[in-house]
């Protein structure tokens, strides 16, 4: 072999591990599945305040859980480095179902809410720019609140909290961590999957017109719900 076959083979080969490189300055999309699977639990049902008059009433073996929920997700980062990315994380609000537990089981599906939770991750990735198969660890934080929350349960509604009653939930800032890895395909594409955790409550406030026997009063009640979930994501990328 003289020396410009040698050299020729040797571009040759730069251009196809340098075909697949995720290195610095490099912009990606992607978009895919989200399976998001609480680990939720709750505090008893207290009522809070009676017609105005605080009180501090605990309903013993009262709770809820949520159900899984499936969405559409898309991200899109930057390589800052060769290793660092930072990546935003936006998905169509999942819709939840809060179902019962304890001694409120019997009346199954209690209420819905939807959950927002755009998030900012730093990962670092392992492997070199120009390897195919790319994992990573990450951490980060996302803003979570909830829209159209609502009792659905017309019985539950009436048996148990006597009255027409409206809910509200608290926002929070929380952490998540991350971990996951991408394939490569060729100089654009690329496939991923990543599990995320996130350590998630929120308190849970109702707000009841409920029938007693003095008539007509206001009931304020609330729970903390434990939600906790693992969120799956499995995803096709574009980089440009």
């Amino acid at each position: 072999m003289n020396l410009k076959q040698a050299m020729t083979g040797i571009a040759a080969l730069a251009c196809m591990t340098g075909a697949h490189a995720q290195s610095a300055g490099s912009f990606y999309v992607t978009t895919g599945w989200f399976h998001l699977a609480p680990q939720s639990s709750s505090q008893p049902l207290k009522e809070t305040n009676v017609g105005g008059s605080p009180v501090d009433v605990s309903l013993p073996n009262t709770g809820a859980t949520l159900d899984s929920a499936d969405t559409i997700g898309f991200t899109a980062g930057y390589f800052v480095t060769d290793h660092i990315a930072i990546e935003g994380v936006i998905g169509v609000p999942p819709k939840f179902n809060l179902q019962g537990s304890a001694g409120f089981e019997p009346y199954g599906t209690l209420g819905t809410a939807k959950q927002w939770s755009p998030t900012l991750l730093f990962k670092y990735y392992f492997n070199a720019p120009e390897a195919r198969f790319r994992p990573y660890l990450g951490v980060g934080v996302s803003r979570i609140w909830f829209t159209d929350e609502k009792i659905t349960n017309g019985t539950f509604e009436q048996q148990v909290l006597h009255g027409p009653t409206s809910v509200s939930t608290d926002s929070s800032w929380e952490p998540v961590f991350n971990a996951g890895f991408n394939f490569n395909i060729d100089k654009h594409w690329f496939a991923g999957v990543s599990l995320s955790y996130l350590p998630l409550s929120t308190t849970a406030k109702l707000s009841t017109n409920a029938q007693t026997p003095v008539g007509v009063l206001n009931v304020q009640s609330q729970t903390k719900i434990k939600l906790n979930p693992i969120v799956s994501y499995v995803s096709i990328g574009y980089r440009f």
